[in-house]
């Protein structure tokens, strides 16, 4: 889970995250955050639209390659 002082960090300096949500990468979400509580976060995308999003996905920056997340079931 992402740390409120990363989120922080993230959301002063307008740094652009991938949220990786599965192991497709058509579903990862790109922006930057907005707010958050103890339960999720708000990002905002490149086209303005706000989406609220579990802090338990994985956040990494949009500027690095996306790291391969499979889940197992």
């Amino acid at each position: 889970m992402i740390t409120d002082e990363q989120l922080n960090t993230y959301r002063l300096e307008g740094t652009k995250l991938r949220v990786v949500r599965d192991a497709l990468e058509m579903n990862d979400v790109i922006g930057i955050v907005v707010a958050w509580d103890k339960d999720s976060v708000v990002i905002r995308k490149h086209n303005r639209r706000v989406v609220k999003l579990s802090r338990l996905y994985s956040y990494e920056l949009a500027s690095e390659p996306r790291s391969i997340a499979v889940e197992e079931e």
